[in-house]
């Protein structure tokens, strides 16, 4: 539901971007600065004044009408700088990560003011420790705190949205398996994130544990993760490996808060890639992270391989591109569908993360708060919204005779 002239009026910005002078800020600041309202009140925030500056002059050298956009100095460190932050927006976008080590701050912030709230984070244990401190104070001041609105775990989330409404009503088991092909590349930022999430097994296994004490039970309600070996599979026409990541999570609360995805819901999120080698040689490098992420040294080398603020060049972005197929089997039927796109890591996570933030501060939507995924925020709105910025949502009546790529987008 959107804010009422009143409740606008007692904010200073519709938008705040924080961390908008690190290499994803400064995208989704583009972004913004293409795509935006006219009318729109925003701000972009960070620690540096000068970074600031900067980054509007780039901006403005293309909008001279930016020349003027307002710079809110804002550090993650100083609670109170991100409550007064808070305090004076609708919406605030962060890209500060890992968010482990920086994310909660703004969290608690935006929580207590009854500001909306959307992020890039792919880490379990930070969603789920945000749910456990700050989900019912959400709840109580109305604010909307959405995490993962990027290529974690928006395609996903999403695109089953969309399949299981192409689906209709169930009322018996349904098994949905996503398949996930992408050409890219990352920043140190996400270098920086993963390394973090997977130096912390035990903590996370903890925190998980005590969410899933405090959720609310689901009565004659089954929910769960598919899984396996890797294997050639028919509709992904690939090989394929399980994806030990958030989007699992994320896809599995969707379904429990929103009917139309029936009592027993299962969903699997996988590599799908063209031969056996390369899914078995993923695995291993995964593997190989998350041993080294568990050795201090180890973590502090990988993490010299790419530092935080440094990401792939427009060149590579614009030859980068993802598709998620997801097949969905329920009464009887199978259902194909597909998310398409281009750059996952940085163009369409910025797209998606500024969308996420437009949808919330803009969009007739639901009456909704606490923790929410986008699929029970903004759903069929954002869906719109992407549609209109160039992602692709589409159903196949059968499985294409050759493997997607980024002709067929």
């Amino acid at each position: 539901m959107a804010d009422s002239p009143e409740d606008q009026s007692r904010t200073s910005y519709d938008v705040v971007l924080f961390g908008a002078t690190g290499f994803t800020g400064s995208l989704v600041a583009a972004y913004l600065a293409e795509h935006a309202p006219a009318a729109m009140r925003w701000a972009l925030a960070g620690r540096s004044a000068a970074k600031l500056m900067a980054v509007r002059e780039r901006l403005a050298a293309a909008r001279p009408e930016l020349k003027e956009l307002p710079l809110l100095i804002a550090d993650a460190g100083d609670p109170e700088s991100l409550r007064e932050l808070a305090g004076r927006s609708r919406v605030v976008i962060s890209t500060v990560g890992p968010y482990l080590h920086y994310g909660e701050p703004l969290v608690a912030a935006c929580a207590e003011a009854g500001c909306d709230y959307v992020d890039l984070t792919g880490e379990p244990e930070f969603v789920d420790a945000m749910y456990l401190k700050y989900h019912a104070r959400a709840v109580e001041t109305g604010a909307r705190l959405v995490h993962s609105c990027g290529f974690d775990s928006i395609p996903t989330d999403l695109g089953l949205l969309y399949t299981m409404r192409e689906l209709g009503p169930q009322t018996g088991p349904v098994r949905v398996s996503g398949f996930i092909r992408a050409k890219g590349t990352f920043s140190g930022g996400t270098l920086a994130s993963a390394m973090a999430a997977m130096s912390r097994p035990k903590q996370m296994a903890r925190t998980a544990k005590a969410r899933r004490a405090a959720e609310p039970k689901q009565p004659g309600r089954r929910f769960g993760v598919l899984a396996g070996p890797p294997r050639r599979d028919k509709t992904a026409q690939a090989w394929i490996a399980p994806l030990p990541v958030i989007d699992n999570q994320v896809a599995l609360r969707s379904a429990a808060a929103l009917p139309e995805y029936g009592p027993d819901f299962k969903y699997g999120h996988f590599a799908a890639v063209r031969r056996l080698p390369i899914a078995l040689g993923g695995l291993a490098g995964v593997t190989g992270l998350a041993v080294a992420a568990q050795v201090k040294p180890l973590r502090q080398a990988v993490g010299k391989l790419v530092k935080p603020g440094q990401g792939p060049d427009e060149r590579r972005r614009a030859a980068s591109w993802f598709t998620l197929r997801l097949k969905a089997e329920a009464g009887g039927r199978t259902l194909v569908t597909e998310v398409s796109g281009g750059d996952p890591g940085y163009g369409e996570t910025a797209k998606m993360l500024a969308e996420s933030a437009l949808c919330l501060a803009f969009d007739d939507l639901p009456a909704a708060a606490g923790q929410l995924t986008t699929a029970t925020a903004m759903g069929e709105a954002l869906i719109e919204r992407l549609t209109r910025a160039g992602i692709t949502f589409r159903t196949l009546s059968e499985p294409p005779t050759r493997s997607p790529g980024p002709s067929s987008r």
